[in-house]
């Protein structure tokens, strides 16, 4: 988790430094006061990406030619320092060294992040409810990223050589390779989900009490036919790839939720229920993220606009929950009375954010 924080030229960030509190960090402000932009910076120096937009000299404040990002982790104290200049791109370095690899990064700072819009989760399509849940399995599971690397190269040969139009034994040269990675990762995301369905049942009860007492169950679709593995699907679906152009079955297309009484939770779920199912997931991540039960993994919860969707009743609900997880959390709201919350409790820090400075 984060000791200390210093950002520079990011938005309307001129310069900013604060020591953030282990626990739960309230930042409140008007509209386009910089909250957000506080997230988004915790966020690039986590992943090495914006949530905003794809393009990070947007980051850049105007008349700028380079953004800093700097901060320094608890415990260790390992400095953490990223830039992203127009004459040079994107520079990250990892206690005083170089980084090469971006994963080395996320291990560092294992980060979640809700947006206000979370709600999407059912609308954005399987690959992003794939990627929550592949960033779990990346931080508990310690050959997860072996088998996911090696199955997206493996998938990327095989493609190109449908596209390359090979003859049918070329193509499946790589079939025994994707079979083996493809298993393993479906696999482990199916005892991943079971054990994130025990929490996240008793994490969204609490969230919304409506549903407790509700039955709750895991639907998973593993990107293949039921009644075929993975290598029956591979080996007998060859002809409609070659007219596809791609691989269609495997993990990549694989597809999970977990319903309620029976139910899709996109067809019963008023959006601020949407945004509770969401929030209890994230929850459920932070509560499973445990390498060894005695060694619990510390990482960073961000929630942009806690105030969107929710009342005030659900929002105080939320804070109390997240008390009780190990996680550094940060939460931005235009409701300046969540203030009184952080008076009350040592575990709240709130800050007030004012054109793009702490006041």
């Amino acid at each position: 988790m984060l000791a200390e924080l210093t950002i520079k030229q990011l938005r309307n960030i001129s310069a900013l430094y604060f020591m953030p509190s282990p626990g739960i960090n309230l930042l409140l402000g008007e509209n386009a006061a910089g909250k957000t932009s506080i997230l988004e910076a915790i966020h690039l120096l986590a992943l090495g990406r914006s949530f905003r937009t794809r393009s990070l000299k947007q980051l850049i404040q105007f008349e700028q030619q380079a953004l800093q990002v700097i901060a320094k982790t608890v415990g260790h104290q390992t400095p953490i320092g990223l830039q992203y200049s127009l004459p040079k791109g994107l520079e990250i370095r990892l206690n005083n060294a170089p980084l090469k690899k971006r994963s080395d990064l996320v291990l560092q700072l294992p980060l979640q992040f809700i947006p206000a819009n979370c709600h999407q989760f059912f609308e954005q399509g399987p690959r992003y409810r794939r990627q929550l849940l592949d960033w779990g399995l990346f931080h508990v599971e310690p050959s997860f990223n072996f088998h996911w690397l090696s199955y997206k190269k493996i998938i990327q040969q095989r493609n190109s050589a449908i596209r390359q139009h090979k003859k049918n034994n070329e193509i499946q040269l790589w079939d025994p390779h994707l079979i083996f990675h493809g298993e393993k990762i479906s696999k482990q995301r199916i005892k991943r989900l079971e054990r994130l369905l025990i929490e996240f049942e008793i994490i969204f009860s609490r969230l919304c009490p409506n549903y407790s007492g509700k039955s709750f169950s895991l639907s998973y679709r593993s990107g293949w036919p039921k009644d075929k593995n993975l290598s029956e699907a591979i080996t007998t679906t060859i002809e409609r790839d070659k007219q596809l152009g791609y691989t269609r079955s495997g993990c990549h297309a694989a597809d999970w939720t977990f319903k309620i009484d029976g139910y899709e939770p996109s067809e019963v779920f008023s959006r601020g229920q949407q945004k509770l199912f969401f929030i209890a997931l994230c929850m459920a991540q932070i509560k499973t993220m445990d390498r060894q039960e005695e060694n619990k993994l510390k990482s960073i919860l961000l929630i942009d606009d806690i105030s969107s969707e929710l009342d005030a009743s659900h929002q105080e609900i939320i804070l109390n929950e997240l008390v009780s997880l190990h996680v550094q959390t940060f939460i931005t709201s235009t409701d300046s009375s969540l203030a009184r919350i952080a008076e009350s409790n040592p575990v709240f820090s709130a800050f007030h954010v004012k054109h793009g400075q702490l006041v």
